[in-house]
């Protein structure tokens, strides 16, 4: 029995191939597949490509025995909990990106091509065909647990997927509507059914709360604006996230008494602002919103409903809000910014301008700034930091900071002499912006005499 090499490959594994493989290699896949199910296969957790290996150390691609396993299972009396119970398995075992393309895959030879006839694209950026339901087919024609498990497939989409991947779950879910609508209309009000029935709805005497696992979304609505409130919506939001089966990327649509706002310009005023605005009035909630900002917030995750010019990471509006309240929170809002997508994410831009003009130019809040300036595409400096800046206090603290610039820094950062200097410069220029340039020139020479000497220090 021959095993295949891959260049750059730690170690080796079975192919299945159709449709001569090997009987002993598809007995060992086989076997493989009952052993993610009894839970003794094992993964490598360092090693690429993925491989699941049984109990006699046999390795598989995850794609091959997720191919194996389905390709065995009859499209009529499809067995429905037998499938998700093997997905979940396999998912847990090594992660959702090594089977998703496969269940895709899946659905569409299965389902998207036996039982509609599929169109042209709508436009250009459209990556879905129309599908149209065939006239004559029969209610008799399609399985019902095939569509329950392309709903499930569905939902892992937006579950363990990418955040744009919610697109590839509309689009499965509108397949089965066109033959089951009732389907996706109790999906629509309960969700998949996994979370907890008191995570689905919560009613107290103030607020109503629901979440949908498959929409990911959080609908909150306050019915006063006190403390005890925003206390009860913080323990709704954090049991919200702190069930597996939740999207990392969702929206919350909150609706409040109170409309109050962060004093941050720009930011969108949306209802996730609001609740943070409202809720960080009150000191001893502060640490339940932190609680939940460390929950929410995940590299390459959004709030779902925010456009994409404000486009933010869970956790964003809790952040700032406790940001703003002083140096406490500084390490919060730096881990946060560490996070932060810099292509794509530039809420943070606001905030920090905001920061400065509150608390000026100290060490904590240059330290917030070291990190601000690294999580965005060159941060452009607000009008009044030249001002802000411009005393002997303010510079004696950014000097502070040059002489010991690598405590600002991640361990991987100090370690390039390159990326030091560019930090730097980044530094300088979200305070100064393009008159920072050609050693800061232009700020040096029109400095007041007393302060030249701190300048020039800054900028060599």
């Amino acid at each position: 029995m021959s095993l295949p090499k891959r260049d750059g490959v730690q170690g080796r594994y079975y192919l299945i191939q159709k449709p001569d493989t090997n009987p002993e290699v598809l007995e060992h896949a086989d076997q493989c597949i009952q052993d993610v199910l009894d839970g003794t296969a094992k993964e490598n957790h360092s090693g690429y490509p993925v491989v699941v290996r049984n109990q006699s150390g046999t390795p598989f691609l995850p794609s091959q025995l997720l191919e194996r396993y389905l390709s065995k299972l009859p499209l009529k009396g499809f067995p429905y909990e037998e499938a998700v119970t093997f997905c979940d398995a396999l998912r847990r075992l090594v992660g959702w990106r090594e089977i998703g393309h496969t269940l895709g895959k899946y659905i569409k030879h299965q389902v998207q091509e036996r039982f509609f006839e599929i169109g042209e694209n709508e436009d250009y950026f459209s990556p879905f065909p129309l599908c149209t339901a065939w006239p004559e087919l029969r209610p008799e024609d399609v399985d019902e647990n095939l569509l329950r498990f392309t709903c499930y497939v569905a939902v892992c989409y937006t579950v363990y997927g990418a955040s744009d991947n919610t697109i590839i779950t509309e689009h499965y879910l509108d397949l089965v509507s066109q033959l089951r609508p009732d389907m996706v209309k109790q999906l629509k009000t309960a969700g998949s059914g996994k979370l907890p029935k008191d995570i689905q709805r919560r009613k107290t005497e103030h607020f109503t709360a629901s979440a949908n696992d498959v929409f990911a979304t959080i609908r909150i609505t306050a019915r006063d604006s006190t403390e005890e409130c925003y206390a009860e919506i913080l323990d709704y939001l954090c049991a919200v996230l702190e069930q597996e089966g939740f999207p990392r990327s969702y929206s919350v649509e909150f609706r409040g008494k109170e409309k109050l706002y962060l004093p941050i310009p720009g930011l969108p005023k949306k209802g996730v602002n609001q609740l943070f605005a409202c809720a960080v009035q009150h000191p001893n909630l502060h640490p339940a919103m932190a609680r939940y900002a460390r929950l929410a917030m995940r590299e390459f995750e959004w709030y779902q409903n925010l456009s994409d010019e404000a486009c933010a990471m869970p956790g964003t509006f809790a952040v700032f809000a406790l940001g703003l309240e002083g140096e406490p929170w500084a390490p919060l809002v730096t881990e946060y910014l560490d996070l932060c997508d810099d292509e794509h994410s530039s809420l943070q831009g606001k905030f920090l301008h905001a920061l400065i003009r509150k608390f000026g130019f100290q060490p904590w809040t240059l330290g917030v700034l070291v990190r601000g300036a690294l999580s965005m595409q060159w941060l452009e400096p607000a009008r009044e930091f030249r001002s802000l800046i411009a005393n002997g206090e303010s510079l004696d603290a950014l000097l502070a900071v040059k002489r010991r610039f690598s405590a600002y820094l991640l361990p991987e950062e100090n370690e390039d002499p390159k990326f030091r200097a560019i930090a730097w410069q980044s530094l300088l220029w979200a305070i100064w912006g393009q008159a920072s340039e050609n050693g800061g020139s232009k700020v040096i020479k029109t400095a007041p005499k007393e302060l030249r000497e701190r300048y020039q220090e800054i900028f060599q």
